[in-house]
This record gives structure tokens, sequence and C-alpha cells, in this order.
């Protein structure tokens, strides 16, 4: 099954699903139906880390101090399932594939697998 997991309530994620081929995505809104640990284990069996998951770009990222803070891994998988601001999005499951975030490469690779 093809997945993505966004923020309905994010700009860039929503020009991001504007300009999707037609696609057969199962569309996951991470605020109003939060990610359970299952889903987030399937996340990290395919990107193998929870760091690459995790959006430094979060504004409790930097109002929490957590860049001065030395974090692990289950410290990574636990502020994502804590709080749905904290993982990187968009995340596209595709046909066992995982592509993280919106640089442009990423959404380029994204629209090949949707081809």
């Amino acid at each position: 099954m093809n997945k993505i997991y966004y923020l309905a309530s994010c700009d860039t994620c929503r020009k991001i699903i504007k300009s999707l081929p037609k696609n057969d995505l199962v569309f996951h809104d991470i605020k109003q139906d939060p990610i359970t640990e299952a889903e987030l284990e399937e996340m990290y069996k395919l990107s193998g880390s929870y760091e690459a998951l995790f959006s430094k770009k979060a504004q409790l990222y930097k109002s929490m101090d957590l860049k001065n803070k030395s974090l692990t891994e289950a410290d990574f998988k636990k502020y994502i399932l804590e709080h749905y601001t904290f993982l990187s999005r968009p995340v596209f499951i595709i046909d066992g594939k995982i592509y993280i975030g919106n640089s442009q490469q990423n959404i380029l690779q994204v629209m090949k697998a949707l081809e």
C-alpha cells in the first residue's frame, strides 16, 4: 500500500500533493490521525534511522533548545511520537521505498515512482 504522511495545514505539503500525478496513495494527515509506533517502525525500517525522519526545522526543536542537546535515536523516536511537528514532511512510502521531506530532488523521485 502506497502512502503519504503529511500535514493538511502545511502549505508546502498541499502544494506538493497538488502537483502529484494521478496516484493510488493513501493520505494520512498526521495532525488529525497521529502516527502510531508501528507506522514509525515501518518508516524506520525503510530509512534506517529515526534522525532521518526527524525535522530539525520544527519550531518546537528551536523552542525546546534541542539543537544544543545530544539526541540519540531513542530521543528522535520519542519526540516524533510525542508531537507530529517533529516528523519531516511529507513522508512517502511507495512500492516499499521511503521518500522523506520536501527537497526538490526528493519530490522528483516521488514523481518518477508514481508514474
